[in-house]
Protein backbone atom coordinates (compact mmCIF):
# COMPACT_ATOMS: atom_id res chain seq x y z
CA UNK A 1 0.00 0.00 0.00
CA UNK A 2 1.44 3.35 -1.04
CA UNK A 3 1.98 6.04 1.55
CA UNK A 4 -0.76 8.65 1.81
CA UNK A 5 0.65 12.07 0.80
CA UNK A 6 0.64 14.79 3.43
CA UNK A 7 -1.12 17.21 1.06
CA UNK A 8 -3.93 16.52 -1.43
CA UNK A 9 -2.63 16.37 -5.00
CA UNK A 10 -5.61 17.25 -7.22
CA UNK A 11 -3.83 16.77 -10.56
CA UNK A 12 -3.48 13.04 -9.93
CA UNK A 13 -7.23 12.62 -9.34
CA UNK A 14 -9.31 15.35 -10.95
CA UNK A 15 -8.06 15.10 -14.56
CA UNK A 16 -8.38 11.31 -14.51
CA UNK A 17 -12.00 11.29 -13.37
CA UNK A 18 -13.09 14.26 -15.47
CA UNK A 19 -11.76 12.52 -18.59
CA UNK A 20 -13.61 9.37 -17.50
CA UNK A 21 -16.88 11.29 -17.14
CA UNK A 22 -16.48 12.87 -20.58
CA UNK A 23 -15.59 9.60 -22.34
CA UNK A 24 -18.64 7.88 -20.85
CA UNK A 25 -21.03 10.74 -21.70
CA UNK A 26 -21.95 11.36 -18.08
CA UNK A 27 -22.84 15.00 -18.80
CA UNK A 28 -24.56 14.49 -22.17
CA UNK A 29 -28.32 15.00 -22.07
CA UNK A 30 -30.68 12.69 -23.97
CA UNK A 31 -33.64 14.59 -25.49
CA UNK A 32 -35.53 11.30 -25.94
CA UNK A 33 -35.26 10.34 -22.28
CA UNK A 34 -38.46 9.64 -20.33
CA UNK A 35 -36.90 11.04 -17.16
CA UNK A 36 -38.10 14.39 -15.78
CA UNK A 37 -36.14 17.17 -17.47
CA UNK A 38 -33.91 19.57 -15.56
CA UNK A 39 -31.94 22.24 -17.41
CA UNK A 40 -29.80 25.28 -16.72
CA UNK A 41 -28.38 27.69 -19.29
CA UNK A 42 -25.01 28.91 -18.07
CA UNK A 43 -24.72 32.69 -17.73
CA UNK A 44 -22.15 32.87 -20.54
CA UNK A 45 -18.83 34.42 -19.46
CA UNK A 46 -17.54 37.26 -21.63
CA UNK A 47 -14.59 36.45 -23.90
CA UNK A 48 -12.82 39.56 -22.61
CA UNK A 49 -10.33 37.60 -20.55
CA UNK A 50 -10.23 34.83 -17.97
CA UNK A 51 -12.64 33.76 -15.24
CA UNK A 52 -12.60 35.49 -11.87
CA UNK A 53 -13.75 34.39 -8.40
CA UNK A 54 -17.32 35.48 -9.11
CA UNK A 55 -17.48 33.01 -12.01
CA UNK A 56 -15.99 30.29 -9.81
CA UNK A 57 -18.63 30.79 -7.11
CA UNK A 58 -21.54 31.04 -9.56
CA UNK A 59 -20.59 27.97 -11.58
CA UNK A 60 -19.89 25.93 -8.45
CA UNK A 61 -23.45 26.59 -7.28
CA UNK A 62 -24.83 25.57 -10.70
CA UNK A 63 -22.72 22.41 -10.69
CA UNK A 64 -24.06 21.44 -7.27
CA UNK A 65 -27.63 21.88 -8.53
CA UNK A 66 -27.20 19.81 -11.71
CA UNK A 67 -25.29 17.01 -9.96
CA UNK A 68 -28.01 16.82 -7.31
CA UNK A 69 -30.63 16.65 -10.08
CA UNK A 70 -28.78 13.73 -11.71
CA UNK A 71 -28.68 11.92 -8.38
CA UNK A 72 -32.44 12.46 -8.13
CA UNK A 73 -32.88 10.58 -11.42
CA UNK A 74 -33.58 13.54 -13.71
CA UNK A 75 -32.41 14.05 -17.29
CA UNK A 76 -30.08 17.01 -16.88
CA UNK A 77 -28.85 19.55 -19.40
CA UNK A 78 -26.40 22.19 -18.27
CA UNK A 79 -25.89 24.20 -21.45
CA UNK A 80 -22.48 25.92 -21.66
CA UNK A 81 -21.36 28.83 -23.79
CA UNK A 82 -19.53 32.14 -24.02
CA UNK A 83 -20.69 35.70 -24.67
CA UNK A 84 -19.16 37.90 -27.38
CA UNK A 85 -19.56 41.03 -25.18
CA UNK A 86 -19.14 43.22 -28.25
CA UNK A 87 -18.23 46.59 -26.75
CA UNK A 88 -16.05 45.21 -23.94
CA UNK A 89 -14.21 42.86 -26.31
CA UNK A 90 -13.64 45.68 -28.80
CA UNK A 91 -12.09 47.81 -26.05
CA UNK A 92 -9.76 44.97 -24.97
CA UNK A 93 -8.60 44.35 -28.55
CA UNK A 94 -8.06 48.07 -29.09
CA UNK A 95 -5.92 48.27 -25.93
CA UNK A 96 -3.85 45.31 -27.08
CA UNK A 97 -3.46 46.84 -30.55
CA UNK A 98 -2.31 50.17 -29.13
CA UNK A 99 0.12 48.54 -26.69
CA UNK A 100 1.72 46.08 -29.12
CA UNK A 101 1.55 47.92 -32.46
CA UNK A 102 0.86 51.55 -31.54
CA UNK A 103 -2.16 51.48 -33.86
CA UNK A 104 -5.90 52.10 -33.64
CA UNK A 105 -8.76 50.16 -35.19
CA UNK A 106 -9.06 52.94 -37.77
CA UNK A 107 -5.48 52.28 -38.88
CA UNK A 108 -6.36 48.64 -39.58
CA UNK A 109 -9.74 49.16 -41.20
CA UNK A 110 -12.97 47.33 -40.43
CA UNK A 111 -12.22 43.92 -41.99
CA UNK A 112 -8.73 43.54 -40.53
CA UNK A 113 -9.90 44.71 -37.11
CA UNK A 114 -12.72 42.15 -37.15
CA UNK A 115 -10.15 39.44 -37.87
CA UNK A 116 -8.24 40.52 -34.77
CA UNK A 117 -11.44 40.41 -32.69
CA UNK A 118 -12.25 36.87 -33.86
CA UNK A 119 -8.67 35.79 -33.11
CA UNK A 120 -9.10 37.20 -29.60
CA UNK A 121 -12.36 35.29 -29.19
CA UNK A 122 -10.80 31.98 -30.26
CA UNK A 123 -7.90 32.40 -27.83
CA UNK A 124 -9.77 33.60 -24.77
CA UNK A 125 -12.91 31.55 -25.44
CA UNK A 126 -10.82 28.37 -25.30
CA UNK A 127 -9.11 29.54 -22.10
CA UNK A 128 -12.49 30.10 -20.43
CA UNK A 129 -13.86 26.70 -21.48
CA UNK A 130 -10.73 24.94 -20.24
CA UNK A 131 -11.01 26.81 -16.93
CA UNK A 132 -14.60 25.63 -16.52
CA UNK A 133 -13.49 22.07 -17.19
CA UNK A 134 -10.69 22.42 -14.64
CA UNK A 135 -13.33 23.47 -12.11
CA UNK A 136 -15.08 20.16 -12.79
CA UNK A 137 -18.19 21.77 -14.28
CA UNK A 138 -20.48 18.99 -15.53
CA UNK A 139 -21.73 20.86 -18.62
CA UNK A 140 -22.90 19.11 -21.77
CA UNK A 141 -19.91 20.14 -23.92
CA UNK A 142 -21.44 18.59 -27.04
CA UNK A 143 -23.89 21.52 -27.05
CA UNK A 144 -21.47 24.40 -26.38
CA UNK A 145 -22.71 27.68 -27.88
CA UNK A 146 -21.43 31.17 -28.64
CA UNK A 147 -23.73 34.19 -28.64
CA UNK A 148 -22.79 35.05 -32.24
CA UNK A 149 -23.51 31.59 -33.65
CA UNK A 150 -25.80 32.10 -36.71
CA UNK A 151 -28.65 30.01 -35.27
CA UNK A 152 -28.44 31.79 -31.93
CA UNK A 153 -28.41 35.25 -33.55
CA UNK A 154 -31.48 34.42 -35.65
CA UNK A 155 -33.39 33.28 -32.56
CA UNK A 156 -32.50 36.48 -30.70
CA UNK A 157 -33.60 38.64 -33.64
CA UNK A 158 -36.84 36.68 -33.94
CA UNK A 159 -37.65 37.18 -30.25
CA UNK A 160 -36.96 40.92 -30.43
CA UNK A 161 -39.20 41.29 -33.49
CA UNK A 162 -42.02 39.38 -31.77
CA UNK A 163 -41.69 41.48 -28.60
CA UNK A 164 -41.74 44.66 -30.69
CA UNK A 165 -44.89 43.56 -32.54
CA UNK A 166 -46.57 42.83 -29.19
CA UNK A 167 -45.52 46.32 -28.02
CA UNK A 168 -43.62 44.81 -25.10
CA UNK A 169 -40.46 46.64 -26.17
CA UNK A 170 -40.16 49.91 -28.05
CA UNK A 171 -37.72 52.41 -29.43
CA UNK A 172 -37.84 55.96 -28.13
CA UNK A 173 -35.79 59.05 -27.49
CA UNK A 174 -34.22 58.69 -24.08
CA UNK A 175 -31.17 59.84 -22.16
CA UNK A 176 -28.31 57.39 -22.69
CA UNK A 177 -24.76 56.86 -21.50
CA UNK A 178 -22.95 57.94 -24.66
CA UNK A 179 -19.29 56.94 -24.97
CA UNK A 180 -17.35 59.41 -27.13
CA UNK A 181 -14.52 56.90 -27.58
CA UNK A 182 -16.52 53.83 -28.62
CA UNK A 183 -19.15 56.02 -30.33
CA UNK A 184 -22.03 54.01 -28.89
CA UNK A 185 -24.41 53.88 -25.93
CA UNK A 186 -23.37 51.96 -22.81
CA UNK A 187 -25.53 50.28 -20.19
CA UNK A 188 -25.61 51.57 -16.61
CA UNK A 189 -23.53 48.54 -15.55
CA UNK A 190 -20.72 49.55 -17.89
CA UNK A 191 -20.21 53.06 -16.55
CA UNK A 192 -19.02 54.51 -13.27
CA UNK A 193 -21.39 57.17 -12.00
CA UNK A 194 -19.68 60.29 -10.68
CA UNK A 195 -21.54 62.96 -8.67
CA UNK A 196 -21.18 66.31 -10.38
CA UNK A 197 -22.16 69.74 -9.08
CA UNK A 198 -23.64 71.78 -11.86
CA UNK A 199 -26.66 73.70 -13.09
CA UNK A 200 -29.96 72.75 -14.70
CA UNK A 201 -31.05 75.33 -17.24
CA UNK A 202 -34.67 75.92 -18.22
CA UNK A 203 -35.70 78.05 -21.19
CA UNK A 204 -39.05 79.75 -21.57
CA UNK A 205 -39.87 80.55 -25.18
CA UNK A 206 -42.80 82.65 -26.34
CA UNK A 207 -44.57 81.19 -29.34
CA UNK A 208 -46.69 83.37 -31.62
CA UNK A 209 -48.97 81.98 -34.28
CA UNK A 210 -48.71 83.58 -37.71
CA UNK A 211 -52.04 84.46 -39.28
CA UNK A 212 -52.94 82.20 -42.16
CA UNK A 213 -50.69 79.34 -41.13
CA UNK A 214 -51.74 76.23 -39.29
CA UNK A 215 -49.98 75.74 -35.98
CA UNK A 216 -48.13 72.47 -35.45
Amino acid sequence: MSEIPKAYEPQSVEDKWYDFWLKHGCFTADPKSAKPAYSIVIPPPNVTGMLHMGHVLNNTIQDILVRKARMDGKEVLWLPGTDHAGIATQVMVEKQLKKEEKKSRHDLGREEFLKRVWAWKEKHGDIIINQLKKLGCSCDWTRERFTMDPEYSRCVQKVFVELYKKELIYRGKRMVNWCPVSQTALSDEEVEMKPQKGFMYHFKVQVAEVVGQASR
